[in-house]
């Protein structure tokens, strides 16, 4: 039996999250208070649902959620996880459940990642239901939609593209017309993991490099090449992440070849569990 631990990313925050757990680990979350200026139990079980919303806001509280559920969940009883991997900002919940870093780390590196991500306006991201990568690039248009780029990959025919509003605006009337798969935006306030996050990332760089990472002590799967991470390449994959694609789909395929898995999704929601399900279904032999 494989344990394998799986932590969400932006997009699950919600009103009322953590309400299980904020007991866990009480030292924890005031420790996280005092880096982030203000009470991220009350912010999570308060809102308002437009300040949760904020990438600034939204991916601290969601890094502290991880954290103390992965505390609770151990408490309950449930085995140790033998592999952690974490779905975009997830990723950094999983670092710090394999000891690459240390909890109250999480909280300033996560809030200089949001702030940074935060401050490059002016793009955002497309969810594209039904189609591949290969079948959507084949619908883009080289001028209407010159910057739209890959963004995620969560599955064979379930991806999310960025790319400046207007265009993406554009893709997603044409894709709706057209009938060929179902479009959504996405509550983010840029073009996530594309090449828009340029200046992001240069603004992060500093945050990556400066952390005394740790060696992992279980397998933390990078979000950028699907290989486990290790403490020498942890700061400029960190970075890479901000600009490329999230390999997710790629993630599970190869977590599934793993003998016996079973997926454990860490903080309440079930997006991540749904995800595996689609993988699973994809990757049966057909009789």
């Amino acid at each position: 039996m494989t344990e394998i631990w799986m932590f969400p990313g932006q997009g699950s925050q919600r009103v009322g999250m953590g309400a299980d757990w904020w007991d866990a680990a009480p030292e924890l979350v005031a420790a996280a208070d005092t880096v982030l200026g203000c009470s991220v139990r009350d912010l999570c079980a308060n809102g308002p649902r437009e300040q949760l919303d904020d990438t600034r806001y939204a991916q601290p509280a969601l890094y502290v959620v991880g954290s103390v559920a992965w505390r609770a969940t151990l408490a309950a009883g449930a085995p140790p996880p033998d592999v952690v991997c974490g779905h975009s900002l997830g990723e950094n919940n999983a670092l710090e459940r394999a000891g690459a870093m240390e909890f109250t780390e999480g909280p300033r590196l996560v809030r200089r990642r949001a702030e940074a991500m935060a401050a490059v306006t002016g793009g955002g991201m497309l969810a594209v239901l039904g189609l591949g990568w290969d079948g959507l690039r084949a619908l883009l248009d080289p001028e209407r939609h010159r910057d739209v780029t890959l963004a995620v990959v969560n599955g064979p025919r379930q991806l999310v593209v960025g790319g400046p509003v207007p265009q993406l605006r554009g893709l997603a009337g044409t894709l709706t017309t057209s009938r060929v798969c179902g479009a959504r935006p996405l509550r983010v306030s840029g073009a996530f993991h594309t090449p828009l996050m340029a200046p992001a990332a240069r603004e992060f760089t500093p945050a990556a490099a400066g952390l005394p990472w740790a060696e992992p002590a279980i397998v933390v799967p990078s979000n950028v090449t699907t290989r486990p991470h290790d403490r020498q390449g942890l700061p400029e994959l960190l970075v890479r992440h901000l600009t490329q694609p999230v390999l997710w789909h790629s993630t599970l395929r190869a977590l599934l070849d793993m003998p016996e898995p079973r997926f454990r999704e860490i903080g309440g929601g079930t997006t991540l569990t749904g995800m595996v399900r689609a993988v699973r279904r994809a990757s049966a032999p057909r009789s």
